[in-house]
């Protein structure tokens, strides 16, 4: 099962980055590749089960649901309800903020675990390790820098 996975540092304190991160209907107050997200009826954006719609940039669309929100780790888990054009089964991802305690920054990781035909895999490891997940972190350095 691929294992795609990003990391870097964010020049924020690890509070300041979860607070914009753990918005589970923010991604694009802060993401380039999300324009649009919309919770469906009955829960709240921070509960667990929500399940969020997102446009993509290109126009795509995938909804995503809530499994886990954890302030404590300051983290979140969720899974593909309908991952739109992508040709992925069983998608399960975390996003993890940590502080870095010599510099007060930020650690911030995000992998996901899925299945797809091996023609694929390669691609979409790839696309979700850079163009997801890299994309994001250094969307989250460019807000923290100004």
């Amino acid at each position: 099962m691929p294992r795609p996975y990003a990391s870097g540092v964010v020049p924020a304190s690890a509070d300041d980055v979860w607070e914009i991160v753990r918005q589970f209907n923010g991604l694009p107050s802060w993401h380039p590749m999300i324009t649009e997200s919309e919770i469906e009826d009955g829960r709240t954006a921070q509960e667990a089960g929500a399940v969020r719609n997102l446009t993509l940039a290109d126009g795509a669309q995938v909804s995503e649901r809530l499994l886990i929100l954890d302030d404590d780790d300051r983290s979140y888990t969720y899974a593909f309800t309908d991952p739109g054009p992508l040709p992925v089964r069983s998608y399960r991802s975390t996003v993890r903020v940590a502080p870095i305690t010599a510099t007060g920054e930020a650690f911030v990781e995000w992998w996901a675990w899925f299945d797809s035909d091996a023609d694929v895999e390669q691609d979409m490891t790839n696309t979700f390790a850079a163009g997801v997940y890299g994309a994001g972190i250094e969307a989250l350095v460019t807000h923290f820098k100004g």
